[in-house]
């Protein structure tokens, strides 16, 4: 058998300078030579399961381009394909097809053999790409029409209270809920909802920012599944005549999952909107969220500060959030009280001391930040600034020695300033306490297995305003292609465009003259601010995303 090391020196994956070093490394640590080719970036994972295939001889299958056998995947049910990681991805040679993560896994081969009662040939993926591939190929989507049938068959659903216990503890009801929050789950979707229409229910998923109708269901069954989805999030089901919100928590795939419930009174009954929050999302790195390092280098030298506030802007849906927190992750340390409050908090997190603001107990932003100020904050963070009470206590917590961070709805950075002050804010205490304001967008990312390169014509970049000067070659772009990694949109998952400014001393002598947003940006971009629609062309560039994404999002 083959040594790894010599596959991969054949196949030009490493060369022998990088083979040397992890071999020394593997010698020190005990950790196996391909494990520590990954650690060091020389190998991707794909790469590195490839090559022990060849090593053991066996045929190596990358699932995002494999040509799946429906029929094939159909013989083995998804549980026990969970269960040995493993999938039927055809037939060859008379036998059955399966990609593994662990070959060698025999109890998985008799398992497979028993119940197809064919010969397996086993073949090697990578565990995430077998894992993704189950997700894709066992969705629940037929289950659900199924469930749909099955409910419309059982009769239509009253609309009086009468029977309510009866329909919750309906099996039916449940496992179609259940089914259609994991579904959203695998999908990647940010938000479900729940539509209903004259004639029958609606569901769509909010995927990468982009809304995607999932299915239609009978109009019968609408009563049953928000009274079901009430009880899970402790909504009151008697009340259908107000908004309403809530929060439940899920067990998927061994993750727990947090969601917040929103329902809201329409003319054909209550549509019901879940935002699923992911908690992995609020550990994030800055590092993560597709900072320039220009941009962050402006940006550290603000929350690395002792007080001042900065402020985070943009539409709802733009990860300001996220933001904040990766932020509060870098800041937090034992030595800090961190106090937060939030409507709603959003993310639970460790070490810090997050309040819930509860109108209807008296409990507003402006009321639970004075009584933060007497509990001796280092760190205080402020979930959005609504009103003219709240922006001042803000700004008199950064003016005496806290470090505030906050959420604004402004369009861009140099705007925040003229949206404080039509609050009411003196401008000469914007200008002393705002440290900096950072503004924000998410563009989809072009999936890295099917985007396509391009070179653009001379005048499709004058009309991006990109930068590029007649006379000059043109630059190579990329576009969306579409594969089944990324359901055929040609983008998966979404990076964030960043807009820093920094409040320097002619920007506060702007804000204390009152000056407009456009004068404000003026002086910003002179002293180094990348505008939104900048770092966005910057990233095209950089083969991340699309001219036609940036565009999307910002004008």
């Amino acid at each position: 058998m083959k040594q790894l090391g010599d596959i991969l020196l054949e196949n030009g994956l490493v060369t022998g300078t990088q083979l040397a070093n992890a071999y020394e490394e593997h010698q020190r640590s005990g950790r196996s030579l391909g494990r520590v080719l990954v650690e060091q970036g020389v190998l991707s994972e794909g790469q590195l399961v490839a090559a022990l295939a060849t090593q053991i001889g066996l045929r190596f299958v990358d699932l995002a381009d494999f040509a799946v056998d429906g029929s094939a995947v159909s013989r083995v049910p998804s549980v026990v394909c969970r269960r040995h990681t493993e999938l039927p991805i055809g037939y060859e040679d008379g036998k059955l097809l399966v990609a593994m993560a662990d070959p060698a896994n025999v109890f998985a081969i008799d398992d497979i053999r028993s119940l197809t009662g064919m010969d397996v040939k086993p073949a090697v993926a990578t565990r995430a790409d077998v894992l993704a591939a189950i997700n894709r190929y066992h969705r629940a989507d037929s289950e659900l029409d199924d469930l749909t049938m099955t409910l419309t068959d059982a009769g239509d659903i009253a609309d009086d209270l009468s029977n309510v216990s009866e329909v919750i503890e309906d099996a039916p009801v449940v496992r179609f809920v259940n089914l259609l929050i994991t579904q959203a789950i695998q999908d990647r979707a940010s938000d479900i909802h729940i539509e209903p229409t004259e004639r029958d229910l609606r569901v769509r998923f909010r995927i990468d920012g982009v809304l995607h109708e999932v299915m239609r269901s009978p109009k019968n069954i609408q009563s049953g599944v928000t009274s079901r989805l009430k009880i899970m999030a402790d909504i009151n089901i008697a009340e259908r005549r107000i908004p309403q919100d809530g929060r439940l928590s899920v067990n998927t795939n061994g993750k727990k999952v947090d969601l917040r419930v929103a329902t809201l009174p329409t003319v054909w009954g209550e549509k019901v909107v879940m935002r699923i929050l992911d908690n992995s999302t609020a550990m994030l790195n800055l590092s993560d969220l597709g900072f320039s390092q220009s941009n962050y280098d402006r940006y550290s030298q603000s929350f690395t500060k002792p007080y001042g506030m900065l402020l985070v802007t943009g539409p709802t849906g733009s990860g300001k959030s996220t933001t904040l927190y990766a932020t509060l992750n870098i800041v937090n340390s034992p030595d800090k009280n961190v106090i937060t409050v939030e409507d709603p908090v959003e993310y639970r997190l460790a070490g810090i001391n997050q309040v819930q603001t509860n109108v209807k107990a008296g409990l507003t932003f402006a009321s639970a930040l004075r009584s933060i100020l007497r509990s001796d904050p280092d760190i205080v963070l402020i979930g959005e600034i609504r009103d003219h009470e709240t922006a001042q206590i803000a700004i008199e917590a950064a003016l005496t020695g806290h470090l505030v961070l906050s959420t604004l709805h402004t369009n861009d950075a140099p705007s925040a300033i003229s949206r404080l002050i039509e609050m009411g804010i003196e401008p000469f205490l914007v200008g002393s306490a705002l440290d900096c304001v950072l503004a924000q967008r998410l563009a989809r990312r072009l999936c890295p297995k099917c985007k396509e390169a391009y070179v653009p014509t001379p005048e499709a970049l004058i009309q991006a305003r990109y930068p590029w000067q007649d006379g000059e070659p043109l630059p190579t772009l990329y576009r969306p292609g579409g594969c089944s990694a990324c359901s055929k949109t040609g983008y998966k998952g979404r990076l964030a465009l960043h807009e820093v400014m920094a409040v320097t001393e002619q920007v506060e002598r702007l804000a204390v003259e009152r000056a407009s947003a456009e004068a404000i940006g003026v002086v910003a971009r002179q002293q180094g601010m990348a505008m939104l629609r900048d770092d966005g062309l910057e990233k095209v560039t950089a083969g991340v995303t699309s001219l036609e994404e940036i565009f999307r999002v910002v004008v």
